[in-house]
């Protein structure tokens, strides 16, 4: 079976529950033919006849409701096929040959097609969904979507701004539907989308809006219509010359742009009462090869509906929506902006696709086990070890005797319909992400990817629920490994830095052929940064990373991501900050402990105080670098790999205190810069 064959037996069955069952009655057990089993006899004896019906009926129950395997689309022990002979140039087994696939649907190759396809199979049906706090969900159709970005993109053209991919327009807000139609406008007239974010910094905000030689920005709120402002104010962002704010804006705002030369303008004035009949021209600079790429993961349909709070500013976000959604007339819900209110959002949208993070999963991982009553903790884990019993056999379900008893709960607090979630971003633990995929009862699949290569290059396979890899290549891109001598990794052991090369793979930085230089060689391949492990089934581990590395003084290199996965999976651990130098021989680290489980499990130990005196506790911190110690060992962590020393910090590390990168990875630099006392105060205490 092959890749688009396989798509459609996936999407007939019904995804996590399984092929279409069989006439009930065409499954019941015919009689024996025995005189003893007659009808005759039977009907002299009711309670025979009875036994023998109750039987019947149960052998027809279990036949309907027994759970079945899905069937993979491919051998599970092959799941990539080397190329040119070469093992550790691998490629897609759902293909028939080296041609990678480029396009699924023939008429569908721009971002633009993708949309009019979901138009064309939704219709007036319900396209994004917005709420108020504790209200129900209102949807603008993907009528009226396609209509307000055709007259909104007017409404640029309008403006001045010319319908080619030349065109930069700057997009600097929040997940919301306003931030779909303005892309979509702009693709509508062939312009490029150039997303903005808080945590960019002024000083890398003003060297992308020099470098793209942006005039217009589109922006959310008036304050950060402001801080553009304040930009155009100082000289240092000439070409900026029209701000267009989603919300009501005021009149002193609008009197300063004036000031500056910057006109200011609501969205509503930005769109005539009717769309100009202007030829539309499709967007495709960078878009050629997207399709392939999420159309892999899935068969989504019009009932499919996802929620969007990951930033839109990324291309993972991105292409969850307009290629597993958008192009098959599904359905997005936006969060309120709060990430506080986050699952009441889930509640409420009820969504079948579920975007993640890491970061989320190990939330969740560690609410559901923390449970305290070591009777209900018995109970969780042998439904858990049934339910891993049946993934171990090709079997996902969310309808057996534990999901109703244990897992139901659960389930219904993200809202319990979910078809698929997709982890990517970051390595998940094998015990979360195993774990996880027992308890929620649906398709939990890991991807592996970055921008340069539209956001994902391997997946794993349908039916393949091991966990400690991200998959095989897509169909749409090709995976070397290629030799790191500096770290002893070499291509001929399997182990290497990551190179990708394929339709979905980037044409270069914006105005930077140096540094593209660096990312892209001169056959096509993108290196990555990261170091990759061949699977013998064909699936690849990501083991270590190139870039963020560092040496202790006695010359052994360090990983310091991969050190922090490793602690993540200790309970009390909420975030963690592993930090070396080279003229140390030894770790410390930053622990932010989970206000969620952090004093329960300090009572346990005899210590009780507010979260916050239990940080500053000599006993308690020694209790945890204990633990951290432990699983370290678990997992086979060095000596020289383990934390000698730890901080607990109160605070959570976030995108608002600019800890965290809106895609919730670690701000390294911005994390010691904040912490350097206590760096210098755990390396002049702790003597090694």
């Amino acid at each position: 079976m092959h890749f688009q064959e396989w798509l459609q037996s996936l999407h007939s069955s019904g995804g996590v529950r399984g092929p279409v069952r069989e006439d009930f009655w065409s499954l019941l057990p015919s009689l024996p033919s025995s005189s003893s089993f007659s009808l005759s006899s039977l009907s002299r004896s009711p309670s025979s006849l009875l036994g023998i019906g109750a039987l019947a009926s149960l052998t027809a129950y279990w036949l309907v409701t027994r759970p079945r395997p899905m069937h993979p689309p491919c051998d599970l022990n092959a799941q990539s096929i080397a190329v040119q002979g070469e093992p550790n140039w691998r490629r897609s087994a759902l293909l028939k040959d080296d041609a990678l696939l480029e396009f699924y649907y023939d008429d569908t190759r721009t971002a633009y097609d993708m949309f009019q396809r979901g138009l064309r199979v939704a219709g007036n049906g319900p396209c994004l969904g917005f709420r108020k706090p504790g209200e129900p969900y209102q949807w603008i159709s993907y009528t009226e979507v396609a209509e307000q970005a055709q007259v909104l993109g007017s409404g640029l053209l309008g403006k001045g701004c010319q319908p080619n991919p030349e065109q930069f327009i700057g997009i600097f807000a929040q997940n919301r539907p306003e931030w779909i139609i303005s892309e979509l406008a702009c693709y509508t007239f062939s312009m490029a989308v150039v997303p903005l974010y808080d945590t960019l910094g002024e000083e890398a905000m003003v060297h992308i809006l020099n470098l793209a030689e942006i005039s217009l920005v589109i922006c959310d709120k008036e304050e950060k219509a402001e801080s553009l402002l304040g930009n155009k104010e100082k000289g240092v962002t000439p070409t900026l010359s029209c701000l267009v704010i989603f919300n009501d804006c005021s009149d002193a705002i609008v009197e300063r742009g004036k000031n500056c030369g910057v006109e200011i303008l609501e969205l509503t004035q930005l769109m005539p009462p009717k769309p100009q009949d202007l030829a539309v021209v499709c967007f495709t600079s960078g878009t050629t090869g997207i399709v392939c790429f999420y159309r892999s993961l899935c068969e989504s349909s019009s009932k499919d509906v996802s929620i969007s709070y990951l930033p839109l500013a990324h291309m993972f976000e991105r292409m969850i929506q307009v290629v597993s959604m958008f192009c098959h007339g599904a359905r997005v819900g936006f969060y309120q902006g709060d990430i506080s209110l986050l699952m009441d959002d889930i509640k409420t949208l009820k969504p079948t696709f579920f975007p993640v993070v890491p970061r989320l999963l190990n939330r969740i991982y560690d609410k559901v086990s923390s449970v305290t009553s070591p009777l209900r903790r018995a109970v969780l884990h042998y439904a858990v070890r049934r339910k891993q019993a049946e993934l171990s056999s090709g079997v996902v379900r969310n309808n057996s005797l534990w999901d109703r008893l244990v897992f139901n709960r659960i389930q219904a607090n993200l809202g319990g319909n979910l078809r698929f979630i997709l982890t990517a971003s970051a390595p998940i633990s094998p015990t979360v992400l195993s774990f996880l995929r027992a308890t929620l009862g649906c398709l939990i699949f890991e991807g592996y990817g970055q921008t340069e290569c539209t956001a994902g290059c391997t997946f794993s396979m349908p039916g393949d629920w091991s966990a400690g890899h991200v998959g095989a290549p897509l169909p749409c891109a090709m995976v070397k490994l290629v030799d790191i001598p500096d770290m002893n990794y070499y291509a001929k052991n399997g182990e290497g830095e990551i190179c990708i090369r394929g339709h979905s793979v980037f044409r270069g930085y914006l105005k930077d052929e140096e540094k593209t230089a660096e990312a892209l060689d001169s056959d096509g391949w993108l290196h990555s940064g990261d170091v990759g492990q061949w699977l013998l089934n064909g699936t690849l581990r990501i083991i270590d990373r190139k870039k963020h590395i560092f040496k202790l003084s006695q010359g052994e290199y360090i990983a310091p991501e991969r050190i922090e996965n490793v602690y993540m999976r200790c309970v009390p651990v909420l975030q963690v900050f592993v930090h070396g130098d080279s003229l140390k021989s030894h770790l410390i680290g930053i622990v932010v402990p989970d206000p969620e489980v952090f004093n329960d499990w300090v009572k346990e130990r005899g210590i009780i105080g507010s979260y916050k005196e239990l940080c500053q506790h000599p006993d308690v911190k020694k209790a945890v670098l204990e633990d951290m110690t432990a699983i370290g060992k678990e997992a086979g962590l060095k000596s020289f790999e383990q934390v000698k020393d730890l901080h607990l910090h109160p605070e959570m590390f976030s995108v608002s205190n600019g800890l965290l990168t809106p895609t919730l990875k670690s701000r390294r630099v911005d994390i010691r810069r904040v912490f350097q006392e206590q760096i210098t105060n755990m390396y002049s205490t702790t003597a090694i």
